[in-house]
């Protein structure tokens, strides 16, 4: 196991000197979480580049539920003057399905950066690959967003 964690952190590591303009790279950038034991909510601030800037928790929860607040979302993306973000959470069951909230927030996301004009690339949930599908699920990939 401390060896799966090493070369996560090793390949996130490197995903984070590519551009971050599509979700496996968003994904490949955030593989530590998929080790969380609770529900983590993090930003991924990008330059206009759509180049690694910051990640920014902002929100750990359950097993099950994480709370995050656009306000708080928004927040590091205003402070760093980022011009993009992904959003990303994972899910500690290891399925990247969606749940109704996922759906929700995703909404009330993307109309705020449409108003504050932040580009708000994806929002990607990190869980397990299963046969054929990957281990995460972009809301951008599915039409989502």
């Amino acid at each position: 196991m401390a060896a799966l964690a090493i070369s996560n952190v090793a390949e996130a590591e490197h995903a984070l000197s590519a551009p971050l303009n599509n979700a496996e790279a968003i994904y490949k950038a955030n593989l530590d979480m998929k080790g969380f034991h609770q529900e983590v909510v993090r930003v991924v601030l990008l330059d206009s580049q759509l180049r690694y800037i910051t990640k920014v928790e902002i929100s750990k929860g359950t097993v099950n539920a994480s709370f995050a607040w656009p306000r708080e979302i928004f927040r590091p993306a205003i402070t760093h003057s980022s011009f993009g973000f992904a959003l990303v959470h994972n899910h500690p069951s290891g399925c990247v399905s969606p749940s109704d909230a996922d759906l929700r927030l995703t909404k009330r996301i993307a109309s705020g950066a449409r108003i504050l004009q932040i580009k708000f690339l994806d929002h990607v949930i990190v869980g397990q690959a299963i046969a054929d599908r990957p281990g995460y699920f972009s809301f951008q990939e599915a039409g989502l967003l």
